[in-house]
């Protein structure tokens, strides 16, 4: 091979190392601009602010404000009548040397277990049944979700008008008709905790039906048509098919439930006030017994640092039930 030969093989390979081909020339990174104040304010950031601030005023004064100041609170004596004085842990170390402390949490974590017991598994169920139904889906829908559109103070008294003890009273008349004798409902610390789980899970079971439907519409149809040509039933359809593809939901729904239960207060107040004997006494009614139980102006000091052991309690819990469950939420 002559010298002119290998010269114009190699002429394009040394013109190609002295210029990078296009595609080349676009993975490499550009070099990014320096951002200045002047090059923020040409870009519309002083718009974007302008935007911006009334939901920062809004969220900083409703919002941040409260609650840097009850981290504050939870560290002074005060009454907010008298001037507050910094007591430091001495909040914290009357709170856990409450004896009601203890019931508290344990009524909570048996609340918690009820309600996730019953109330966790019914809209699911519920939803699948009528994800199921050919005819009249939206009346279901509708009906389902009814209970959540009810105030929630009147439907805690109206379930308080159907818990009446007496043979007379609601529930206990349709007991009656099986031949089952009158319950104490409320009456009884033994029937008092779970007498608020129903209503409760009455009152919220709505709510993630309907999320639990409008999950159900993403799931591919042909993955029912695979399992149906193999097959499987109505059972497994829901085992193999439908809850492995609403893991992700199903994740997210459990975490919020169970932050939900930690911070019930509204039955518990409104139907026991915390009776009998303290059976349905929950953490944030003793929270709230802390703060209002003197009409000259309670222990506000106590109340915020028990709030606060919870806020930490429930941010650790949710923390590590994301990192627990990233790997089986998204598998």
């Amino acid at each position: 091979m002559s010298t002119t030969a290998i010269d114009q093989t190699d002429a394009p390979a040394e013109a190609g190392a002295g210029h990078p081909s296009p595609e080349a020339a676009a993975r490499t990174p550009s070099r990014r601009r320096r951002r200045t104040p002047l090059t923020w304010l040409r870009g519309g950031g002083l718009w974007n602010l302008a935007f911006l601030a009334p939901m920062l005023i809004v969220f900083g004064v409703f919002s941040w404000w409260p609650i840097a100041r009850s981290v504050i609170m939870s560290f002074q004596k005060t009454n907010l009548i008298s001037d507050p004085v910094w007591v430091g842990l001495d909040n914290f170390a009357r709170v856990l040397a409450d004896p009601n402390l203890g019931t508290a949490v344990a009524n909570t974590l048996y609340f918690a277990g009820l309600a996730l017991l019953f109330g966790f598994p019914l809209p699911i169920i519920m939803a699948v049944l009528m994800s199921e139904v050919r005819r009249g889906k939206g009346l279901y829908s509708a009906l389902a979700y009814l209970p959540v559109v009810v105030p929630p103070v009147v439907a805690v008294l109206l379930w308080k008008v159907f818990y009446n003890a007496s043979p007379d009273g609601v529930f206990n008349t349709i007991l009656g008709w099986a031949g089952i004798p009158p319950q104490p409902w409320l009456q009884s610390p033994a029937t008092a905790m779970p007498s608020l789980v129903i209503e409760a899970t009455w009152a919220a079971a709505g709510g993630s039906i309907i999320i639990y439907l409008a999950a159900l519409i993403a799931v591919p149809p042909e993955l029912y048509d695979a399992a149906e040509v193999d097959g499987a039933g109505i059972w497994r359809k829901i085992w193999h098919v439908t809850l492995p593809q609403l893991r992700g939901i199903l994740f997210i729904m459990l975490i919020l439930q169970v932050i939900g239960t930690a911070q019930v207060f509204l039955e518990p107040y409104l139907f026991t006030g915390g009776g009998p004997n303290n059976a349905t006494l929950t953490v944030l009614l003793l929270i709230y017994r802390y703060a209002f139980q003197n009409s000259l102006g309670g222990a506000y000091g106590e109340a915020t640092a028990l709030s606060l052991m919870l806020a930490v309690f429930l941010g650790l819990l949710s923390w590590l039930y994301f990192k627990l469950t990233d790997r089986w939420s998204t598998n």
